[in-house]
Formats: structure tokens, C-alpha cells, sequence
């Protein structure tokens, strides 16, 4: 399977949120191996900094730099981080949203939002869209959307988007996974072919930190399972990768990929009604 010439990404500029570790840490060193200058968003500007020298050693570059974040699940810091970027750098060519976490028990933001919600869709959306100019302007520009077959069995409730009435740390997570895939959808609708692309990608069940930010057994139980069946951060990372810089796909757009494939993903996750309500209640939400 091609991932295009090694130098692919030279002269262009990458953003991976979540880059600190698991998933997002291989995207950046793939990222970086094809030459890419590699911005390594984690929370915590140390904790950044340390990784992105950590990722810039294993890919043998000088091309990878940092910014931290406080709390992305924030309106205020997802606001920040885009303006920050922006002003940062004068072009953007690809954007890997890639943070995201599962809770067991529901949490509620200083905005007011259920946790998942902020951190999964939320925050890909408000990035998307304020850094979608600086893609567009930058020529061939690409966002890559970590997406999961967790979304699969899953059903928007437009009317109970923060979960208040009933809450559940699996549901919330895949229906924050099933509606990242809609916004993914919504986006290419809305951007056509002026671009930037966007496509969602689900990496596979990887064995990383996920779900360990949660007390007891809960972390335990998805710390065995991942050991038993999950696949390596490594592994999980080469179909982000390879969305972000195959030559084939530079005008493929709104898909949802699994093992290098256009998959149809599940009928919920191509309802074009439930995408475009969606995409306008976050808006809605985003502007608060």
C-alpha cells in the first residue's frame, strides 16, 4: 500500500492534537518521516515540548515543534489554539484531530457542555473550521478526523446532545465517534471542491493510554483488553498517515477509512439530515 515518496510532506505543515502520546505520537513521527514540519499539540506546554523532542528524535528531524493546551474541551482554549496556529504559522497544510477520551462517569465543562461531546466533536469542529481558510489558502490542504468503530449501533439525539437525560461512558463515546464522522461528512459537503479535504479514519482498537484518565476498574478492564487485543499505537497510526499524504486521495473527501479503505461506515453515520442539524447546532454552540 503507497503512503507516497518519503518527502512527501516537505515544505508543508501538519498539526496532530493529542500528539503527547498513543495514536497521536505515530501520526506525528509518520508525519515527520515523510518530511513534514510537525506541530505536536498536547496538554501542557512541557509535556508538549518533551514530546515533540521525544517524536522529532524517533523521526530523525528537526522539523517538529510544540503547543500546549490547557483543556481543549474548552471553548476558550479551542479558540486560543486555533488563533495561536494561525498566527504561528502562515501556512497550514494538514490537521489531524486526533484528541479525544472516553469517561466513565458523565463530567460537565466550565461551559456548561458533557465532556465527550466538548472533546470529541466539539473541539474538531471549532479547529476545523477556523484553521479551514489557512488549508484552503495553503493549496492541497487535508484534515484527518480520528474517528472508531465505536460509532457503529449508535443514534444522534439531537435533543439530548450533552447526554443529561440518561449517560453512559460507551454510548457517549461512540455517538461522539458516529458524530465526528457526521461533521467529517458535512464539512466536504459544505467545503466542495475548493477543499481542504476531510476525512475520518478509525485506527483500529489500539493498545495506548485510552481510557485510563478513568478511576478503578474501568481503566483496568480496557487496559486488559487493549494488551489482549489491541494493535500497536504504531500500527494504529499508518491509516491516519497515509489519509494525510497518499497522492491517490488529494481529491477525496468525505469518507470514512479503515485499513488503507473507503469503508461505508455505519447508515446512521451517512444520514445527510442528522449531518447538516448537527453541524449547525455546533455552531450554535461553538459561538457561546
Amino acid at each position: 500500500m503507497s503512503s507516497g515518496p518519503p518527502d512527501e510532506m516537505v515544505g508543508r505543515v501538519a498539526v496532530v492534537t493529542g500528539a503527547t502520546g498513543g495514536i497521536g505520537r505515530e501520526v506525528a513521527i509518520g508525519l515527520a518521516r515523510h518530511g513534514g514540519t510537525v506541530v505536536v499539540v498536547g496538554r501542557g506546554s512541557e509535556r508538549a515540548a518533551l514530546a515533540a523532542e521525544s517524536i522529532g528524535k524517533a523521526a530523525l528531524s528537526r522539523h517538529v515543534e510544540s503547543i500546549g493546551t490547557t483543556d481543549l474541551a474548552l471553548r476558550t482554549e479551542q479558540r486560543r489554539l486555533a488563533d495561536e496556529l494561525l498566527r504561528r504559522y502562515p501556512q497550514i497544510h494538514v490537521l489531524v484531530n486526533n484528541a479525544g477520551a472516553i469517561f466513565a462517569q458523565r463530567e460537565v465543562t466550565a461551559d456548561g457542555l458533557e465532556r465527550t461531546f466538548a472533546l470529541n466533536v466539539l473541539a474538531p469542529y471549532v479547529l476545523t473550521s477556523r484553521l479551514a481558510p489557512r488549508l484552503r489558502e495553503s493549496g492541497g490542504g487535508r484534515v484527518v478526523n480520528i474517528a472508531s468503530a465505536a460509532h457503529r449501533g449508535r443514534r444522534v439525539d439531537l435533543a439530548d446532545l450533552q447526554s443529561a437525560v440518561r449517560y453512559s461512558g460507551w454510548r457517549a463515546y461512540g455517538t461522539s465517534k458516529l458524530e465526528l464522522i457526521l461533521l467529517t461528512r458535512e464539512f466536504a459537503r459544505r467545503f466542495g471542491a475548493e477543499g481542504p479535504t476531510v476525512n475520518a479514519v478509525h485506527p483500529g482498537f489500539v493498545r495506548s493510554g485510552f481510557a485510563q484518565n478513568n478511576p478503578g476498574g474501568f481503566a483496568t478492564a480496557v487496559r486488559w483488553a487493549a494488551l489482549l487485543a489491541g494493535r500497536s499505537p504504531e500500527r494504529g497510526a499508518r491509516t491516519p498517515v497515509y489519509v494525510a499524504v497518499e497522492p491517490s486521495l488529494a481529491n477525496v473527501t468525505g469518507e470514512y477509512f479503515s485499513d488503507f479503505r473507503v469503508r461505508p461506515g455505519s447508515a446512521a453515520s451517512r444520514d445527510p439530515t442528522v449531518a447538516a442539524a448537527l453541524f449547525d447546532r455546533c455552531g450554535a454552540l461553538a459561538a457561546g
